[in-house]
């Protein structure tokens, strides 16, 4: 059995009682857990898991009580001060507490704010990142968030704020000029707005742009659109959250990068996709 495998020669931590391990998941693929992730499945007496992290990861802890604090827009949600409290509630009462969130807990996560409430009320915590969504939810979609030739930059960017609505805060004219490439998070229910925002203040309507739901996932798919078609692809597909939007020409080296489906057998689009010229190793 899996969950009886030896860890990897290392001093391994130890989780105590009345500790909580705030930890990322990755963004679906259960084999883009990290392994301090599966050690501390492995010692839980007590998982608060979100909505993102998949059912099989949950069975790596045959000996811990699971605990459903999901997050979804639009659907009956828990309270994000109510998840804080029973962490501390749980830690407090001698549980080896883990807190598993999709993704990085502390990118677009809360984990911030839960890992605060939880230092506040004396409870000793640890961190374990997770995979971003943003960089490895794009990366099997075979898109590069970074390459030379197309940007020395790249922005993040929620594609919602504490109200449910698009994020009144931020300077989308500042993005549509400044960021190369701008990868959102929980966009799809707002990428009217976004889409609307960046053109006002410029962004080129014809900007590729690719939307890719379920992320790492069996389930996983991806629309390539540009910018100006973005909202009516995406109502054509009848795709749902959750997705990523990514906005700039590294969605063009896809053509190139679709490894998963040419592992299914589908031939290379285009070996040349950003037009150089010139043979890939070349600089």
């Amino acid at each position: 059995m899996f969950d009886a495998l030896p860890l990897p020669a290392h001093e391994w931590p130890m989780m105590q009682p009345g500790w909580v391990w705030l930890c990322g998941a990755g963004p679906g693929d259960p084999g883009l857990l990290t392994i301090h992730a599966l050690n501390a499945l492995r010692q839980a007496d007590v998982v608060v898991y979100d909505a993102l992290v998949q059912e099989c990861i949950l069975d790596w802890a045959p000996q811990a009580e699971k605990v459903y604090a999901g997050k979804r827009g639009g659907k009956p949600s828990a309270v994000q001060r109510d998840i804080s409290l029973r962490l501390v509630d749980l830690a407090r009462a001698g549980k080896r507490v883990l807190r598993l969130k999709g993704g990085d807990p502390f990118v677009f996560g809360r984990g911030g704010e839960e890992a605060q409430t939880l230092v506040q009320h004396g409870i000793p915590v640890r961190i374990i990142p997770g995979i971003s969504a943003g960089i490895g939810g794009l990366a099997y979609a075979g898109i590069p968030v970074t390459h030379r030739d197309v940007n020395q930059s790249v922005t993040f960017v929620t594609g919602h704020d504490q109200t449910g609505n698009a994020p009144a805060s931020l300077n989308w004219k500042a993005l549509a000029e400044g960021s190369q490439v701008l990868v959102i998070y929980m966009g799809m229910k707002h990428a009217g707005h976004i889409s609307a925002a960046l053109m006002k203040h410029g962004r080129d309507p014809d900007e590729p742009c690719a939307v890719v739901c379920n992320a790492t996932t069996p389930q996983q798919q991806v629309i390539e659109t540009t910018l100006s078609r973005m909202v009516a692809d995406i109502e054509a597909s009848g795709l749902e959250p959750p997705a990523l939007l990514c906005i700039g020409r590294s969605v063009l080296m896809r053509q190139v990068l679709d490894w998963q489906g040419q592992m299914a057998g589908a031939p290379v689009r285009d070996f040349d996709p950003l037009g150089r010229g010139l043979a890939a190793e070349v600089a």
